[in-house]
């Protein structure tokens, strides 16, 4: 995964569960200025991984693209924040 950025994700909406396109991402909690520290979260060979922070349930889903997720609003970029 070093070539590839790793995907950040938000759960604005409170959901359980949110299903996303990658194995190793970050969860910021909800999305700034209401986020939690950002964490780095590596599922492994395991198919799902709690956020240790805001209870998230982060499902890896192969048929999604990679850094994608469903809620869609549930990917954040870092960069936007600095716009």
């Amino acid at each position: 995964m070093a070539d590839a950025a790793v995907p950040h994700f938000a759960n604005d909406h409170g959901v359980d569960k949110i299903r996303i396109g990658a194995r190793e991402f970050m969860c910021v909690g909800a999305k700034p200025p209401f986020d939690h520290p950002h964490v780095f979260l590596d599922m492994g060979a395991s198919d799902e991984k709690l956020c240790p922070y805001c209870g998230t349930l982060y499902v890896f889903d192969p048929a999604m693209k990679h850094g994608a997720a469903e809620p869609a609003d549930a990917v954040w970029h870092p960069a936007a924040a600095a716009e």
